[in-house]
């Protein structure tokens, strides 16, 4: 391997990290060190000796080495880029890019060769250009700025609907018609306070991320019993690598309760390795899914923020469960609380899963490919045909495609951009799918189908 490149300033010493001893820093330097792809491709931290963790973001080489563990967004998240382009992903999850410059600035080490292209050689370069030209248009025109009163109006009905619920157990009693009704409505609360949480968790309410981040807090604690730590710790690994095995925690599933992807599911098969009877997974997913997510959810929302030392947020979630208690114990009763707060935590569960993976599931599945951004997230996304009831219903996750292009984007602008996302894809013959909310659901059951049987195949004849 070429060592790295020194300009006419090459009296300057090299900082420590230069071309491979790294160790985090290089920001103080006045020398200008050049690497190649090649060289960057190596510091992954997973190719011995090279222990390093590089990562590239506008052609500049930065160690991270040191910094990753201390990520805000997540030490994983920012690993996952370990020996890659980053420049997209670094734009799309990043509000002020001024602020985050604080902590990119000692971690500089160099930047690329002038002879070496803006991305991996391997990624099409016509398809990133065209983006980037995309996303500069959507940053002039105003697209990424929240409505206040749409995001108003959203919380105040998810506040109504919380109400009504406690309203209804409270003047009605909780004989069978007021109980189920209360059931209904709170469920629908919940089930929209994960989708509102969901945007403050992209920092698409608040032109500032620090508010974004204070009210996703008080959601996901105080009125979920969620806690935001752990949800953005997870989430921001979806977005990043999606249907990445290894590097999107969705796929956690695989291999233990699903086989995931033809792929991977005739590896296993080939592997010999069986445990669940996987050609039947289509079947068992509508009680499995739901009736597993829920208590690892809990379990690891408790486990992550004691090992986080998140003790703020294990104080407003104990509060949630406090108030929740306070509110419906004392006028129905512990037993029939249970049952009715059990009762709507399964079906919020069941909800989301369905809603969650329509657009995930059915689409290509596979090792991280390092693709570049948009083809990443086109082949692992796909929408869900747009109405009144979808948007709503979905928290217009029904455009997970523009969602996940434009992370950041306030749900309401999704349906502005998703012509211009359309016509790019056409350029480049990509595939832009979009589906009935039906369909969408009865993909999930026949993708779990293909995958079993694919797994069945691979494990019985190989």
């Amino acid at each position: 391997m070429a060592p790295p490149q020194l300009t006419s300033e090459a009296s300057v010493p090299e900082t420590e990290g230069a071309g491979g001893g790294g160790g985090g820093g290089g920001g103080g330097s006045c020398a200008r060190r050049f690497f190649t792809w090649e060289e960057v491709a190596l510091r992954t931290g997973r190719i011995p000796p090279y222990e390093e963790l590089w990562l590239v973001i506008e052609r500049k080489v930065y160690d991270v080495s040191r910094f990753y563990q201390r990520h805000p967004g997540g030490a994983r998240v920012i690993r996952h880029y370990a020996g890659q382009d980053a420049t997209d992903a670094f734009t799309a999850f990043h509000l002020d890019k001024n602020q985050v410059s604080k902590y990119l600035k000692p971690l500089l080490i160099g930047e690329l060769a002038p002879d070496q292209s803006d991305s991996e050689p391997n990624k099409n370069q016509s398809i990133i250009e065209d983006f980037r030209k995309l996303r500069s248009t959507v940053e002039k025109t105003g697209l990424l700025k929240p409505n206040s009163l749409f995001f108003s109006l959203i919380f105040l009905h998810i506040v109504l609907l919380d109400i009504a619920a406690w309203l209804t157990i409270w003047y009605f009693g909780s004989s069978l018609v007021p109980f189920f009704i209360g059931v209904a409505l709170f469920t629908t609360a919940q089930c929209q306070m994960n989708w509102f949480q969901h945007d403050l968790g992209h920092l698409s309410v608040f032109s500032k991320s620090k508010w974004n981040h204070r009210l996703h807090l008080v959601i996901m604690c105080l009125m979920k019993g969620l806690a935001a730590k752990w949800w953005n710790n997870l989430h921001f690994q979806h977005h990043a690598k999606p249907n990445c095995f290894r590097k999107d925690p969705d796929l956690n599933m695989h291999p233990f309760l699903f086989v995931l992807g033809k792929k991977l599911a005739a590896e296993l098969g080939v592997q010999k390795k069986k445990f669940m009877p996987y050609n039947h997974q289509h079947k068992y997913f509508f009680i499995s899914g739901p009736s597993v997510m829920l208590p690892f959810f809990q379990f690891s929302v408790v486990y992550f923020s004691i090992k986080r030392k998140q003790w703020l947020e294990l104080t407003f979630l104990i509060s949630y469960y406090i108030r929740i208690c306070l509110m419906y114990i004392p006028i129905m009763g512990f037993k029939c609380f249970v049952v009715y707060y059990s009762l709507t935590r399964i079906l919020e569960i069941w909800c989301f899963t369905w809603v969650s993976q329509m657009n995930h599931i059915p689409m290509h599945i596979d090792y991280d490919e390092n693709t570049d951004w948009m083809s990443t997230q086109l082949q692992a996304t796909c929408n869900v045909d747009q109405s009144f009831f979808n948007d709503w219903f979905t928290g217009h996750l029904n455009f997970q495609i523009e969602h996940h292009l434009f992370p950041t984007m306030p749900r309401h602008n999704f349906w502005k951009v998703a012509p211009l996302v359309k016509t790019l894809c056409a350029k480049h013959g990509i595939a832009y799918q979009c589906k009935p909310l039906l369909t969408a659901f009865g993909d999930i059951v026949r993708s779990l189908k293909d995958s079993g049987e694919a797994w069945y195949d691979a494990y019985t004849h190989a």
